[in-house]
C-alpha cells in the first residue's frame, strides 16, 4: 500500500534529528532495564520510561498512520490477517523455545529475561510488554521508518530496531528483534501504517510473556 510521506525539507530533517535523540534515549534505557535484577522494583520505572520514550519520539517526530491493506475491492484497516501472523509467529518461537532450553548456554540467556515475569508482578510484567511492543511499533515502523525515506526503508529500520536491541547484550533478544522486526516492517511496507505491525507484535508478546517462563521452569 503506497504512502506518501513527501515532506519539506525542514521537517524531514527535523524527524531524523528527533528519531536519532529518541533511538539514543531508548537505547540507553532499553539497557538499563533489562540490566536491573529480577524482583528489583527500579524495572517497573524504567521499562515505563522506555515505552514513552518510544511514544513521545514517535509522535513528536511527524505524522503517523495506521495503514489500510485492500479486501475485497475496498481499502480495510487490517485486524485479522496482523492477528494471525502474530499467532503464527508465537508458535514458530515456541517451537525454538523447546530447542533451545536444551541447550544450556542459550537456556541461561533466556532465563535471565525470564526472571523478570517470574519473579516480578504479573499484570505490571504483561501491562508494561504489551504497552512496550505497541510504544515500538510507533516509533520504529512509523516514525524510523518513516524517517529513512525511500531507499530501504525495510532493511535499515530492521538493522535499526535490532542494534538498538543489542544493547541489551543478550543475543536471544537481538535474534528475535533481526527475525520479528524485518516481519513487522514488511507488513509495515504492505499496509503504508503502524497497525497491522502492532497488533502482530503485541499478539506474540503476549504469548511469550504467558508461555515461555513454565516453559523455561526448572
Amino acid at each position: 500500500m503506497p504512502r506518501d510521506h513527501h515532506q519539506p525539507d525542514s521537517q524531514f530533517r527535523r524527524r531524523r534529528v528527533v528519531v536519532a535523540i529518541t533511538l539514543l534515549i531508548g537505547g540507553f534505557l532499553l539497557w538499563r532495564s533489562l540490566s536491573v535484577k529480577p524482583g528489583d522494583a527500579a524495572f517497573y520505572p524504567l521499562t515505563a520510561a522506555l515505552a514513552a520514550t518510544w511514544v513521545i519520539g514517535g509522535l513528536t517526530s511527524g505524522p503517523l498512520h495506521l495503514g489500510r491493506i485492500a479486501f475485497r475491492s475496498e481499502l480495510r484497516r487490517p485486524v485479522g490477517t496482523p492477528f494471525a501472523i502474530g499467532l503464527f509467529s508465537a508458535v514458530v518461537f515456541v517451537g525454538g523455545a523447546l530447542i533451545v532450553r536444551e541447550i544450556g548456554p542459550l537456556r541461561d540467556i533466556t532465563d535471565k529475561v525470564l526472571e523478570h515475569a517470574r519473579q516480578g508482578s504479573i499484570p505490571l510484567v504483561v501491562a508494561l510488554t504489551l504497552a512496550n511492543g505497541i510504544a515500538e511499533e510507533i516509533f520504529f515502523r512509523g516514525a524510523l521508518y518513516a524517517a529513512i525515506g525511500r531507499r530501504h526503508p525495510v532493511l535499515i529500520s530492521t538493522l535499526c530496531y535490532t542494534l538498538a536491541t543489542a544493547a541489551t547484550g543478550n543475543v536471544m533478544l537481538v535474534f528475535a528483534a533481526a527475525l520479528l522486526g524485518a516481519v513487522w516492517a514488511l507488513q509495515r511496507r504492505a499496509s503504508g501504517g503502524i497497525l497491522a505491525s502492532s497488533i502482530s507484535h503485541v499478539t506474540w508478546s503476549a504469548a511469550m510473556v504467558f508461555v515461555l517462563p513454565p516453559l523455561f521452569a526448572r
